[in-house]
């Protein structure tokens, strides 16, 4: 019982108050934006006014918020020949890629079968796996940072080009194949790759671009210890804005429908735990040794909510339901990854006899 009490603390104290009660404040911001979109019930008629194009500019400002100095931190450099082994990259991209996204379409079908618009939703977040709190997940765990690091520089790029691809194939083509419903992606997907390119293409080009500059100027030691410091709570601040906006719009509809919410969250915890024990699984049994099973299970099971709720406003429209799926996002993932956190170390310790790291 100590050593558990002590894990705890130990995990506990390596994340900042800000981030430690991440849930609260999510929660906290969705009350604020109910409370909002009740008392002002024009706020979404105000907030159209302000698009271009179709995009909203309060929308895209927090957005860019959230993206931007997650592409910061991101280690472009280590993206290089003999950084990981072979074996781990490959089994973490097909998990990651084509495991997760299949994981997620088939519980949001089996326990949404009624409500087409919040599953189109929860595909979203299925078929954007985490670019951020993926390197705290797996810090905390333990697990090889390394690895950990070049996973996220490589699904950064990835999702620029194919998350349109998959938004198509899980959205309209599979469920045509299986007799289902694929009427609800009412886009296209030039509509889809527009919405990737400009809330992550442009953040991604940015970050990189002002990553390269400054370390070339100012040296990594200043990058890493004080100008990264300096802009840590920005992709917070944007998250909380985005989420308070969003409810704001969705403020009559959530008050109507408390229900809906608690169905969305439900396959949401259900996928992060699936998700989590086939990665980590599969991993083990080809011989992978903790630290890479760690790494590999929790880029499979976390997601980047930031893209899926960038897409689903972008294409649906902030009051959709598609857009509220997306939204509690992060009010389920921060708790069930953090416990999550907890099974992993408590994993390596009823493993502790790891199996023999095979060649690559």
């Amino acid at each position: 019982m100590a050593d558990s009490e002590n894990a705890k603390v130990s995990v506990a104290a390596k994340i900042s108050v800000l981030d430690r009660y991440l849930t609260l404040w999510v929660l906290a911001a969705m009350v604020l934006g109910v409370s909002i979109g009740w008392l002002f019930p024009g706020i979404d008629s105000l907030v159209k006014r302000t698009e271009i194009d179709g995009v909203s500019v309060p929308i895209f400002l927090g957005l860019l918020a959230m993206m931007y100095p997650v592409f910061l931190k991101v280690r472009y450099e280590r993206v290089r020949p003999g950084t990981i082994r072979l074996s781990a990259l490959v089994l973490s991209l097909v998990l990651t890629w084509g495991v997760g996204p299949l994981i997620m379409y088939v519980v949001a079908h089996a326990m949404l079968p009624d409500l087409p618009h919040y599953r189109t939703g929860l595909i979203l977040i299925g078929i954007a796996p985490c670019i951020g709190m993926v390197l705290v997940w797996n810090m905390l765990a333990e697990g090889d940072n390394e690895l950990a690091a070049v996973l996220v520089a490589l699904n950064s790029v990835i999702q620029v080009f194919f998350f349109s691809v998959l938004g198509w194939f899980y959205l309209t083509l599979l469920p045509r194949w299986t007799g289902g419903e694929s009427a609800q992606l009412q886009a296209s997907t030039w509509e889809i790759a527009k919405s990737v390119v400009l809330f992550l293409g442009i953040p991604l080009m940015l970050g990189y671009t002002t990553r390269r500059i400054m370390l070339r100027r100012r040296g990594q030691s200043w990058y890493e210890e004080r100008f990264l410091p300096r802009i840590g709570k920005i992709p917070l601040a944007g998250l909380l804005y985005t989420i308070v906006l969003t409810f704001a719009l969705q403020g009559q509809k959530i008050v109507q429908l408390p229900l809906d919410v608690l169905r969305i969250a439900l396959p949401l915890v259900t996928f992060f735990f699936v998700a989590f024990f086939t990665a980590f699984s599969i991993a083990r049994l080809l011989g992978h040794p903790y630290r890479e099973n760690a790494a590999i299970a929790f880029t499979a099971s976390s997601n980047n909510f930031e893209l899926a709720i960038a897409v689903a406003i972008a294409v649906w429209g902030v009051t959709s339901p598609e857009a509220l799926a997306t939204t509690v996002g992060p009010l389920i993932e921060i708790p069930v990854l953090m416990s999550l956190v907890y099974v992993s170390l408590w994993l390596r310790r009823r493993f502790s006899d790891d199996p023999p790291e095979r060649e690559m």
